[in-house]
């Protein structure tokens, strides 16, 4: 896709296209599967960084991404397939590889439904499954990554 292409979708989000957030939502929208603002950063030199940490901020009010704890230390955000329309029940599932310190979006797993007690209200779902990835787990050694030979089945 084109900048342009992505003009009506920040248009029915209520956003003003332009020229930087179509760069930004453009590169967010290439990404396969998380990113961190210093990814993005990374990727978008001639942004000034503080253009892109307002728009990813202004995109997350918008629900046109999606932000994920992964327990890094360093907040990821993941596109919203549906333009800001999601479901809570089409929330997906998400793998932290603890070598290389990549997060995955498992877009066909979704979290699974919990019973909360009466009296609780839940606001967020953040689900990671913690271990190492497949790309990791072919060229290390079990000894490289923590708690390889623990496997939950």
């Amino acid at each position: 896709m084109k900048t342009q292409d992505y003009c009506p979708i920040l248009e029915e989000a209520g956003i003003r296209p332009t020229s930087a957030r179509l760069l930004i939502y453009g590169a967010i929208a290439e990404t396969k599967d998380t990113f961190s603002l210093g990814s993005l950063e990374e990727q978008l030199q001639s942004i000034d960084k503080s253009v892109i940490f307002r728009t990813l901020t202004l995109f997350h009010e918008h629900r046109l991404i999606h932000s994920v704890d992964d327990g890094s230390g360093s907040l990821k955000y993941c596109l919203c397939h549906n333009h800001g329309h999601c479901k809570k029940e089409e929330a997906h599932c998400h793998f932290y590889c603890e070598c290389c310190g990549k997060t995955y979006c498992l877009d066909n797993d979704l979290i699974p439904p919990v019973d909360i007690p009466d009296g609780f209200i839940a606001r967020k779902v953040n689900y990671i499954i913690k271990g190492t990835c497949a790309e990791c787990a072919r060229r290390l050694s079990p000894a490289h990554c923590p708690d390889t030979e623990k496997t939950f089945r």
